[in-house]
């Protein structure tokens, strides 16, 4: 072939300016890609000649001189990335480099996946489209190569979608450099970060630190002068700048390590260091799969929430890692929202990743992975609960609230998921208590399992309306979160047994006795209950001579779908003060204030009964911790008790 043949400019094959314009403007969001893309590349040609060396006794390699040379250059305004893998040959230049969306790697794997079918052949390279990322921070790019085992060399050159030559060169040893002519600075871009070696060293760390060999560069490093033998004592140390050839990337990932051979201060060290948390984790998962679908994962459980957990701003999600490459830096998908406050890493050959891989395909072994992840997270959370119930209570102090919204989450659609991780506190324990240990103490006759919804523990076991229960030596939960009345609602029953509220009117069942003596209570008590309904108005909807009041005077209870539990919780966010129960007050027929009130309406004393029916109605109120409508005049009220 003649010289000028060689020389001659040609077109891309692929049908070019516009696709390569997509490919440097549109596939990629973020230009420090390409760092990672070229780096796997380099990875992939040295790949290549390690499996060549395993399957040919006449390729003599040595793995451990195999490695990835990062080389800027500030005047020269160039950025090498150098391997020492297989190279190409001019062939091979043309059908990879002149050809877009070519891949040589994904033709390579399929080859040794017919002449080694069951081996795990492991290239990252499949689209092609990787080397041309390039073109997103350079202006020009060179590719010298040369094949292994060849004694030719080529230049492949190309300023974007006008087209590249390629021509004959000199080359000392197998491999490939990439020469990119990094582009001026722009209005908002800073192109001259891809020449520092801080910066570069921070996107091989951040996506490039397990490709599995070694990527050096020369840094600078200061360091301190070697004392003067004749020093006195004077003497203070003196500094000097250096530069060396350091590995940059740690190569072997800690999760692809066996669990036997890692320590739980290397897991520690790890979690802090990746996750930028100053306490170590609660609880560690290391776990694996091989099969249908392979990936391995370690997995964190924090000790306490970060400060924005409960945030609008906090995202979720695992690092998701492809044959040691980063593609994600918080993957959702692989966690539901109950777990949101994992942290940890999962790195899988099977991710169906998109042309830049940098989008996950929402496919079938990215759900599979997330399910088996989900029941290995619940089952530590169990093991937790059962082996070290006081690690547990840290992290239900942390985390617990989280486990209910996930309850109450899509209609209680995953209520028996968690609803044996769930804490509440119990009135007989003293302690929290978990809803198995709660029905392991039940008696026979107990009929629901009884919760109680308030500000906090001791408020709730002096409310009125829980004393009966307490009396029939029945144990309660005592809820005291916003969230719990929903929790209780969605969970419903178990085992035929419902969850009833211990304020509820039918908490307990009565005898037809208790019954006749209620009824009779009732009508005895019409013209008390029409009289203080007279006074409160649409205050309340009703009011009712009590069944569950034992010895306090009065209680307020809700008729309808939104209880007084769910207006407290309302009332705290925006545009949630105008949802308010059905009120309902409840007097107790049997106590010393109701006999004042009902003296009052048989002497037909008006203005006492105003007096009496608004202070019940007060005193009500602050029971159910709901407040006053008129501070000031309950004050008054209480105050003319006193003259």
């Amino acid at each position: 072939m003649e010289e000028s043949e060689i020389m001659a400019k040609k077109q891309f094959k692929a049908e070019s300016k516009r696709l390569l314009d997509l490919m440097i403007n549109s596939i990629y969001t973020h230009k420090e890609i390409f760092l990672r893309e070229l780096i796997s590349n380099a990875s992939d040609a040295e790949d290549k000649l390690a499996y060549k060396a395993l399957t040919d006794d006449q390729v003599p390699v040595d793995r451990s001189q195999l490695k990835i040379t990062i080389v800027p250059d500030k005047e020269k305004r160039t950025l090498t990335i150098s391997d020492n893998g297989v190279g190409m040959t001019k062939e091979e230049l043309e059908n990879n480099l002149g050809t877009i969306a070519h891949s040589g790697s994904l033709q390579f794997k399929q080859e040794m996946d017919q002449e080694h079918k069951g081996e795990d052949i492991d290239v990252i390279g499949q689209f092609g489209v990787g080397f041309y990322s390039a073109f997103m921070v350079a202006d020009a790019v060179t590719v010298i190569s040369k094949a292994y085992g060849s004694d030719e060399a080529f230049m492949w050159q190309s300023n974007g979608a006008d087209g590249y030559t390629i021509t004959p060169c000199e080359k000392a040893a197998p491999g490939s450099d990439i020469i990119m002519h990094i582009k001026p600075n722009a209005d908002e871009e800073n192109y001259d970060q891809y020449l520092e070696t801080y910066k570069l060293q921070e996107l091989i760390k951040k996506y490039s630190d397990y490709i599995r060999y070694p990527i050096v560069m020369e840094v600078e490093d200061y360091r301190q002068k070697p004392k003067p033998e004749d020093a006195g004592d004077d003497y203070k140390p003196e500094w000097e700048t250096v530069k060396e050839w350091k590995t940059i990337n740690s190569m072997v990932p800690l999760w692809q390590r066996p669990k036997a051979k890692v320590t739980g201060e290397e897991y520690n060290s790890f979690y802090k260091e990746k996750f930028m948390d100053w306490q170590d984790p609660l609880a560690v998962i290391h776990t694996s799969a091989e099969g249908a679908v392979t990936y391995k994962a370690l997995l964190y459980i924090p000790q306490k929430a970060p400060y924005d957990f409960y945030t609008r701003e906090y995202q979720k999600g695992l690092q998701l890692y492809s044959s040691g490459v980063m593609i994600m830096d918080k993957c959702a998908d692989l966690l539901p929202d109950y777990f949101r406050f994992v942290k940890g890493v999962v790195d899988s050959p099977d991710f169906s990743l998109n042309i830049s891989r940098e989008i996950l395909q929402h496919d079938r072994q990215l759900k599979v992975i997330a399910n088996a992840l989900e029941k290995k997270i619940k089952g530590e959370l169990e093991k937790m609960q059962k082996d070290d119930p006081e690690k547990y209570e840290k992290f239900w102090a942390a985390f617990g609230s989280q486990i209910k919204y996930g309850v109450v989450a899509d209609y209680g659609m995953n209520k028996d998921k968690l609803k044996d991780l769930l804490l509440f506190w119990s009135s007989k324990e003293g302690k929290n208590t978990t809803l198995a240990a709660y029905k392991d103490r039940m008696s026979e006759d107990q009929p629901y399992y009884y919760y109680a919804c308030g500000e906090s523990v001791d408020k709730i076991a002096k409310l009125p309306q829980v004393e009966r229960i307490l009396d029939k030596g029945y144990e309660i939960l005592y809820c005291t979160e916003d969230v719990d009345d929903f929790v209780m609602q969605a969970l419903g029953e178990i085992d035929g047994k419902k969850f009833m509220s211990a304020t509820a009117e039918d908490a307990l069942p009565q005898t037809d006795e208790e019954k006749k003596q209620a009824e009779e209570k009732a009508e005895a008590g019409k013209p008390v209950l029409e009289a203080v309904k007279n006074v409160l108005g649409d205050q309340v909807k009703e009011v009712r001579i009590s069944k569950i009041l034992k010895s306090g005077a009065c209680c307020l209870s809700a008729d309808g779908p939104v209880s007084l539990e769910m207006e407290r919780y309302m009332r705290k966010l925006e545009g949630g003060e105008h949802m308010k129960a059905q009120r309902v007050l409840e007097l107790n027929a049997d106590s010393a204030p109701y006999a004042a009130l009902k003296k009052a309406v048989d002497a037909g004393d008006q203005s006492t009964v105003e007096k009496y029916s608004k202070l019940l109605y007060g005193q009500a109120l602050l029971l159910a911790d709901l407040p006053l409508e008129n501070p000031s005049e309950y004050a008054e009220l209480v105050c003319s008790l006193m003259v």
